[in-house]
């Protein structure tokens, strides 16, 4: 091999490698705050769960913290007529029409209450529809582990559960 094809053949596979590397980090999503690991979802302590039946007044969008994407959220009343903020998961994950609520709508949630900004919010594991039954999960309510991080095999196994 002369020193041309050399050089060329190191060419060749050092773009292969940049491509390889490009597509791996195009790959990766960026959660923008919403990490397993990150300061939010720290908050969510799943041995203090709760459960609540309130009424949607409407969907929201929410960034709980600085910096972070924003996320789809809930406004809600209680039985006693208190609203409350509720947070579902990231927008890029949670879309507002696949949820399947409306303003009006009775749900029962589930979930966890944390303190952010000096504001009582409930992050969300799931939500049932009371009128018809339709629930819509994001976390694992046994560990708080939110759909968005898991794996697409872990995903589907769960998705295979409902």
């Amino acid at each position: 091999m002369g020193k041309a094809s050399r050089v060329w053949t190191v060419f060749l596979l050092a773009a292969a490698l940049g491509l390889l590397m490009a597509g791996a980090a195009a790959g990766a999503q960026d959660m923008g705050g919403w990490e397993i690991d990150g300061a939010y979802n720290k908050l969510y302590k799943a041995v203090e769960g709760d459960q609540l039946k309130v009424e949607v007044i409407k969907i929201i969008e929410v960034t709980p913290l600085p910096g972070m994407k924003p996320g789809v959220g809930l406004l809600v009343k209680d039985e006693g007529g208190s609203e409350m903020t509720v947070h579902i998961g990231p927008a890029w994950f949670v879309k507002a029409k696949d949820m399947g609520v409306r303003r009006g709508s009775k749900i029962k949630l589930k979930g966890v209450w944390v303190e952010i900004g000096g504001k009582e919010v409930f992050i969300a594991s799931k939500f049932k529809d009371l009128s018809n039954d339709k629930e819509f999960k994001v976390r694992l309510t046994k560990n708080g582990k939110p759909f968005w991080a898991m794996t697409p095999a872990e995903l589907a196994q769960e998705k295979a559960g409902d």
